[in-house]
């Protein structure tokens, strides 16, 4: 590396010599300092923003409801589970309220599911882009994980909306105005996976087919469906429940939809840490491959 540098200052030098301004040259094929990397994903901001929000408007565009499908794969979604888990399985049963149990838990992962099942093949979605721009390659996670927020900002209204019109019939208190807070947490834990996922699946292109199964393991072994305390006996299998953030994620969400309570601090720590501890490697993680992802996989 220290040769490279030397090779470049003196490439710059000879090109001052000769008149010429050469601060806006940058080597190619050198993965650039962290602090630049940040800044160059700054100043695409704009565009990221835009994708993000035309992959939005588009994505249904082929199909006959268009956009409509953005509330109607939600409410299949719940419905589906709560006719095979409540009606058939009756898992259900000395629960008060497993509709909006149900409601929250499969609708709230759902963004996450996707973070876990795409996440993989985000660089390879991207493989002309990145053939023929120059550009930072964490752009197409950010951008995918922004047009993930995107949707789930209508299944938020469809799952609120769900929360009062299906018996029980939750009513609005003021822990709702917590919402914002867990969905900025699972925000940054989708993002953390993205990221991560994102270059163990440019190197390992099977990763997409793994975390499919993981993403089910994960669905049932969260909480997301049914309450796992009725199915679960010992305390050391419940710990290793304990430590997932998915499961505190949702947990929460249900205590201020649903309880009307401020869930205790060590939910909130265990989510934030996860979020913001995976969101931190996951980033670094993905920038260290910055200079393999245009190249052609052997």
């Amino acid at each position: 590396m220290p040769d490279s540098s030397r090779t470049v200052s003196a490439l710059k030098d000879a090109l001052r010599q000769r008149g010429m301004d050469p601060s806006g040259l940058t080597p190619i094929g050198v993965r650039p300092k962290l602090g630049e990397y940040i800044t160059a994903l700054w100043k695409r901001r704009h565009f990221i923003w835009m994708d993000a929000r035309h992959r939005v408007a588009t994505q249904n565009s082929r199909d006959v409801l268009g956009r409509l499908w953005l509330i109607l794969r939600p409410l299949l979604d719940a419905l589906m589970y709560f006719v095979i888990f409540s009606v058939i399985l009756k898992v259900d049963q000395g629960m008060e309220n497993y509709p909006g149990f149900m409601i929250i838990g499969v609708l709230m992962f759902r963004s996450t599911m996707r973070s876990l099942s795409q996440g993989p093949t985000y660089l390879h979605a991207g493989k002309s882009m990145i053939r023929a721009f120059s550009f930072p390659r964490a752009s197409l996670p950010i951008s995918a994980e922004i047009r993930d927020s995107l949707e789930t900002l209508y299944t938020i209204v469809i799952m609120l909306v769900m929360l009062v019109i299906v018996p029980n019939h939750e009513q609005p208190e003021w822990t709702w105005m917590l919402l914002p807070a867990v969905y900025a947490l699972q925000l940054t834990l989708n993002l953390g996976i993205a990221f991560t996922l994102a270059r163990i699946g440019f190197i390992f292109p099977d990763t997409a087919q793994l975390m499919a199964f993981m993403g089910r393991f994960l669905m049932y072994g969260s909480g997301i469906i049914f309450p796992l305390e009725k199915f679960i006996d010992g305390d050391g299998l419940m710990f290793m429940v304990e430590l997932n953030p998915i499961y505190h994620m949702v947990l929460i969400y249900r205590e201020i939809l649903m309880d009307g309570i401020v869930p205790s601090a060590e939910h909130w720590l265990i989510l934030s840490a996860w979020s913001c501890g995976l969101l931190l490697f996951g980033f670094v993680f993905f920038w260290m491959g910055e200079v393999t992802y245009g190249a052609e996989q052997r």
